[in-house]
C-alpha cells in the first residue's frame, strides 16, 4: 500500500455542486445589487475559505457588506443542497478503498456546519476517520488541513495523497510535500488543473478508482 491515508475534497470532487455554488454565488450578488461574476470567475473560487471565495469572487465587496453577501449566498445554496447527489460511483470507490486498509479523510473549504450537513445528506459519514473544514484551519492552498490529518494518523507526506478537483487543493498537496490526483469533471477545467503537476488527471470516478486500485 503506497498511500496509507486517503484525502478527498468535498464539492466538485466526490458532490456534484460546483454548478449550484456558482449559482448561488451569482444569485446573492444579484439580490445584492452586485456585479454578477460570470460562470469561471465563480467556478474558480471552488474549494476556498467562504472569506476567500467571496473576495476573490466579488472583488468590489466592501468590509460592511461581506456579511449579507455571505448570508444571501447561505440561503441560496441551502434552499438547493438536499437535492444535489454524489457523482456515481463515489459510494463504492470510498468503500472499497476503507476495505482495503486505506485511512479515508477530508480536507475542504466548507464549514463545519456545512460539512455535518453533507455528510449526514450523503451518508458517507462512516466511511471517513477524519476531517478538515475551512473554519478550522487556514484556507487552501495552506497545508494545514494536510499537515494536521497527516499529524493525527502518524502518516508521512509519502504514505498520503490528496484528491481534489481545483488548483486549490493540488497547491495544497504540493504545500504539504504530498503527491495530488486531479479530477476533472468538477470545478476547474483539465487544462489548468494539468498546469499544478499532478501525479494524475483523472477524467471520471470509474478512472479515479482505476487507477488507486493500481498504484495506491
Amino acid at each position: 500500500m503506497k498511500y496509507e491515508l486517503v484525502v478527498f475534497d468535498w464539492d466538485g470532487t466526490l458532490l456534484d455542486s460546483a454548478g449550484a455554488i456558482v449559482l448561488a454565488i451569482q444569485a446573492a450578488c444579484r439580490d445584492l445589487d452586485l456585479p454578477v461574476p460570470e460562470d469561471s470567475r465563480a467556478r474558480h473560487v471552488i474549494g476556498l475559505g467562504l472569506a476567500d471565495a467571496m473576495r476573490h469572487a466579488v472583488p468590489d465587496l466592501t468590509a460592511d457588506r461581506y456579511q449579507a453577501m455571505v448570508d444571501r449566498y447561505r440561503h441560496h445554496y441551502l434552499s438547493g443542497d438536499h437535492r444535489l447527489t454524489l457523482f456515481a460511483g463515489v459510494p463504492e470507490l470510498l468503500a472499497r478503498l476503507q476495505a482495503d486498509g486505506h485511512i479515508l479523510a477530508i480536507a475542504t473549504g466548507k464549514s463545519r456546519a456545512g460539512l455535518d450537513r453533507a455528510l449526514d445528506h450523503s451518508g458517507l459519514r462512516p466511511l471517513f476517520q477524519a476531517s478538515r473544514c475551512a473554519d478550522e484551519c487556514h484556507s487552501k492552498p495552506h497545508p494545514q488541513m494536510l499537515d494536521e490529518l497527516m499529524a493525527e494518523f502518524g502518516m508521512a507526506a509519502a504514505s498520503t495523497v490528496m484528491i481534489g478537483d481545483t488548483s486549490h487543493d493540488l497547491l495544497m498537496a504540493r504545500n504539504a510535500g504530498v503527491d495530488a490526483l486531479a479530477v476533472t469533471y468538477g470545478a476547474h477545467p483539465h487544462d489548468h488543473l494539468r498546469e499544478h503537476e499532478p501525479a494524475a488527471c483523472l477524467n471520471s470516478v470509474l478512472e479515479l478508482d482505476q487507477w488507486l486500485s493500481r498504484f495506491a
